[in-house]
């Protein structure tokens, strides 16, 4: 299977230094915008990401089980799920994107790992679906998987 990653590809240069807009037709890259005057605050990263499911407890266990995604703490004393640092992608697609796949999902999540081939071994191991892209990137390799709600999951091993 293949997929389009022309997109993908835009947005990870972007991580690197430069900053990127959504056009008519996809990511395009721009220079950062000059800061006049005081600097702007920023967020530091993705502190939470939340979403609806029909059965919330058994998908949080599918991701801790599969994925290694904590599930949210019962107890502010109880560890957290907490990411490496790394470049992360953040770009809203055109509503008519076919990227996600199927058009009634709105958002597609996607992880980086160190190890690709483990990575899709354990999944598949494990009875779970799990399309390769076999093109090597620039940026890296990916993969594609769905939970058990048919939400879709990028897998990415970044370059180097």
């Amino acid at each position: 299977m293949r997929f389009k990653r022309g997109p993908l590809l835009g947005m990870m240069a972007a991580a690197v230094g430069s900053t990127f807009m959504v056009n008519g037709e996809g990511l395009a890259i721009a220079d950062a915008p000059p800061v006049k005057g005081n600097a702007v605050e920023k967020v530091t990263g993705i502190g939470g990401f939340f979403f609806r499911a029909r059965d919330p407890k058994s998908l949080a266990k599918w991701y801790e089980e599969h994925l290694g995604v904590l599930q949210i703490p019962t107890s502010y004393g109880a560890p957290s799920w907490k990411q490496e640092a790394g470049e992360t992608a953040f770009a809203p697609f055109p509503e008519s994107t076919d990227y996600f796949g199927d058009p009634q999902k709105v958002w597609m999540m996607n992880f980086r790992v160190r190890d690709l081939d483990k990575m899709v071994q354990q999944l598949q191991a494990a009875g779970i679906d799990v399309k390769v892209d076999p093109q090597k990137y620039p940026n890296g390799r990916f993969a594609r998987l769905h939970d058990p709600e048919g939400n879709p999951i990028e897998l990415w091993e970044p370059a180097g």
